[in-house]
């Protein structure tokens, strides 16, 4: 489980390198790896398995599994990245041109404020004892 927290954060401090070299597809793309990581290292953290690429499903069976009013605000975030993950990579998802050309400084930002909020929301809630 702590693995899986440790390369959350490895992973968020990769996409703000991306970002500060306003390589913004990547940058989302990485933002949305470091909230998959997180998420999974809460449901490790509960024995539960992590299956799945879905920021708000892994969210979601979190939240089911543990009987929790599903916090609104934590899948919107999760929402957010969710839209990252085919889009910032493939060029055949867009109608023209290419990620990378897609992409801007305040759309990669959205996507790191994004992770930055389920990162702290996962680390409030999984210890490194």
């Amino acid at each position: 489980m702590i693995r899986w927290l440790d390369e959350a954060l490895w992973d968020y401090e990769t996409a703000m390198i991306l970002h500060r070299e306003k390589r913004y597809n990547a940058a989302a793309f990485y933002a949305h790896q470091s909230a998959e990581k997180a998420v999974k290292a809460l449901l490790y953290h509960v024995n539960e398995a992590p299956w799945g690429h879905s920021v708000r499903v892994l969210f979601e069976r979190y939240f089911r599994g543990r009987a929790l009013d599903v916090n609104q605000e934590l899948l919107s975030y999760a929402r957010e990245l969710d839209r990252h993950y085919i889009p910032s990579r493939y060029p055949n998802v867009h109608p023209s041109g290419t990620p990378h050309q897609a992409y801007d400084e305040k759309t990669s930002m959205n996507a790191l404020e994004a992770a930055k909020k389920i990162i702290d929301y996962v680390r409030g809630k999984v210890s490194y004892e």
